[in-house]
């Protein structure tokens, strides 16, 4: 059996999310990248998209999770994506990064990002 990795990458968000009033106020964007390890391979070789993960969805609920209701800090707003990421049957895995591309900070730097991996609990 092989691993299938899926890859949704630079996923671009408006969203409220921040320690601060000022990031919650005005809205920033983040970028999300999310790494799905599925269960088996087998939609390589049924061609099925039931036997895969429907990224299109995926991104879709991304983008409610990132557009809605704030959190204070990326680790949370990585939880919620993972959470919903590994609601999908055919995921093992996941890994997602949230990067915040312009934090609120008096220092030049290309972002401030927050990786969490999580697997699928075992029943």
């Amino acid at each position: 059996m092989s691993d299938v990795v899926v890859k949704i990458r630079g996923l671009e968000v408006i969203g409220h999310h921040g320690a601060h009033d000022v990031e919650r106020a005005r809205g920033q964007p983040f970028v999300v990248d999310i790494e799905m390890v599925l269960d088996d391979d087998r939609a390589s070789i049924t061609d099925d998209l039931a036997h895969t993960v429907d990224y299109a969805g995926v991104t879709d609920d991304v983008v409610a999770i990132v557009a809605g209701e704030p959190v204070a800090l990326l680790e949370r707003l990585c939880r919620l994506i993972a959470d919903r990421v590994l609601a999908e049957p055919a995921v093992r895995s996941v890994t997602v990064t949230v990067a915040k591309p312009q934090p609120p900070m008096p220092h030049v730097l290309g972002d401030v990002a927050v990786t969490l991996r999580r697997e699928r609990e075992a029943p």
